[in-house]
């Protein structure tokens, strides 16, 4: 009996250990096969254009210098020309007639009297004649032949690893961690895809080791694998074993047309536009469970005013023009926190670019109580932004399963993000 149950549990586990060792066996040996083709074509490539370079600096050189002695060889051959039909002329007016001889001797003395046969172009010395010759030198082959035997090197295990998926509305927290001491990382890079998709797309490259995929579709399997940097170099480690994970949260999302209100298309950022607006942008549904961790990112901001409000509330109330009010727990721009419309003494910082401010509420008590305080259900609120925090107790009329998250702005420019 014990013996059947461990060989059930060792079995898989073993079947799918090999499994893995074969295919990425042989996913290295694609890459490496494929990486060594493509640099064989580049390095044919580079080679043969230095040659054309050369080529054509040989072929210049030629031309530039063999000009002159062309122009010279010119000259000499036309001042020859020049003296042997003279000398024939000179001949023809001797052997004529004397009338006929006199007018040639003079037009054949007249014609020697303009020619310069002494004067001759200056022939250059042999030494001074460019002598082209190709300069090579050989110890390029063992610089190369050094670079190529320490090129690439094959691992049995990446860095890093994936440590934990964690779900969350629209998106998936990805945390990962080195496995080897010796490596000192510089750079993470991240990157996922669909299980059904060929194709890895970066999401994150950075030195953080936890990072949030956001535009994650509920209850779809996705890929995610991640790899790393070392201190100083300029190639990527091994990928990490790529880890499975899905979010079954709905995804958050801000009410559509609203007037005031501009929505990204997944309608999980909201931008305050120009248009007038007077009221609280409400999500579209009660998605926010007690024991999550609600998170706004402010992407951009607008000009602060102390009625400004990001928060929760336990329904939809029309007619209020922030969440200051009853029934609801917000901050506002400037810092200031509110429970059921009223301030408290403890404040968080000033929201600015890129801040984020997350809602952490736990029940309490449940049905019910003997206190004074108006409220019968209980929540422990904590609200955390840049570093800080406060936590208090939030009373409602009465109890909710889910809570409605908001935001009012009163001028525009503020971008918001919510996951």
């Amino acid at each position: 009996g014990p013996w059947l149950s461990w060989l059930a549990c060792v079995e898989p586990s073993q079947d799918a250990n090999s499994s893995l060792i074969k295919e990425s066996a042989s996913q290295t040996r694609d890459v490496l096969k494929q990486h060594f083709n493509d640099l064989k074509g580049t390095l044919g490539k580079l080679l043969d254009e230095r040659l054309v370079t050369l080529l054509q600096e040989v072929d210049t050189i030629e031309q530039e210098t063999i000009k002159p002695l062309d122009d010279c060889q010119k000259l000499i051959e036309h001042g020859v020309n020049t003296a042997e039909d003279l000398v024939q002329e000179g001949e023809i007016a001797i052997l004529g007639g004397v009338g006929e001889q006199k007018e040639k001797l003079w037009s054949f003395t007249k014609k020697a009297l303009h020619i310069q046969l002494d004067s001759l172009p200056e022939v250059p010395l042999l030494v001074d004649v460019p002598c082209l010759s190709a300069q090579l030198d050989d110890s390029i082959l063992n610089i190369v032949k050094d670079h190529i035997f320490k090129h690439g090197t094959v691992a049995s295990r990446p860095p890093v690893q994936i440590e934990e998926l964690i779900e969350k509305p629209g998106g998936i927290i990805v945390r990962w961690c080195k496995v080897d001491d010796d490596f000192t990382a510089q750079d993470y890079r991240l990157q996922f895809r669909k299980c059904t998709s060929n194709h890895f797309e970066d999401v994150y490259v950075g030195s953080e080791t936890e990072f949030i995929v956001l535009h994650i579709d509920p209850n779809v399997d996705y890929q995610f694998r991640v790899c790393a940097r070392g201190d100083g170099r300029q190639e990527w480690s091994p990928w990490s074993v790529p880890q499975i994970g899905h979010s079954t949260l709905v995804p958050h999302e801000w009410t559509a047309g609203f007037e005031g209100y501009s929505l990204s298309s997944r309608r999980n950022i909201a931008l305050r536009n120009d248009s007038e607006s007077s009221g609280v942008l409400y999500s579209s549904a009660p998605t926010y469970f007690c024991g999550q961790t609600l998170t706004f990112r402010v992407e951009t901001v607008g000009q602060p005013d102390r009625r400004d409000s990001i928060g929760v509330c336990a329904e939809r109330q029309n007619g209020y023009d922030s969440l200051q009010r009853d029934q609801a727990v917000c901050i506002s721009t400037n810092g200031a926190v509110f429970v059921n419309g009223k301030e408290m003494t403890n404040q968080l910082p000033a929201v600015t670019s890129g801040s984020t401010v997350t809602f952490d509420i736990e029940a309490v008590t449940l049905g019910s109580t003997n206190n004074n305080e108006g409220g019968n259900f209980k929540l422990r609120v904590t609200i955390s932004s840049n570093n800080r925090e406060v936590v208090f107790d939030w009373l409602l009329d009465q109890s909710c399963g889910s809570l409605y998250f908001g935001c009012s702005f009163f001028y525009p420019g503020w971008k918001v993000l919510v996951f």
